[in-house]
């Protein structure tokens, strides 16, 4: 995945060979104003200023975005899976029962990094990672039937 320049997304997408669109920037600021956000979420926020933007775009937009290594996706489950800026440093915890989604700060998982780079060679990619089991609320629960 090619390193973004600090500079930002017209010199990042210029020297990938790509155009710097409004689209695509609409798409990249959503993404940054959300923190992070399903391809649906990203979509109502752009439609807050520019309704004409339709999902499909949003779609292709975070794909290449993603590309350029200017956004990362996470999955939580089953369901759509969440964009958010590349330098956006955090793991979730996703319960198992009811589904819910709960921000942990990345840097937790440093020493578990730091010992996979050391004993195995291996490069730990969180951006990728979600924990997954029970909530407080549905594990004092009885399980259910």
């Amino acid at each position: 995945m090619p390193t973004p320049t600090p500079a930002g997304l017209p010199e990042t997408l210029r020297a990938s060979g790509y155009r710097r669109t409004p689209q695509r920037q609409m798409v990249l600021d959503a993404v940054e104003e959300l923190g992070q956000g399903t391809p649906e979420e990203i979509s109502e926020r752009i439609h807050q200023t520019s309704p004409g933007v339709n999902i499909t775009t949003v779609y292709r937009t975070l794909e290449l975005l993603e590309q350029l290594g200017l956004v990362r996706h996470r999955h939580f489950g089953h369901g759509a899976p969440m964009y958010h800026a590349s330098d956006y440093d955090t793991l979730h915890s996703v319960c198992h029962r009811c589904g819910q989604v709960a921000v942990i700060p990345g840097k937790l998982l440093e020493p578990v990094a730091r010992w996979l780079a050391d004993e195995r060679g291996f490069v730990l990619d969180t951006g990728h990672i979600a924990l997954a089991g029970l909530c407080t609320k549905c594990a004092a629960e009885p399980p259910p039937d």
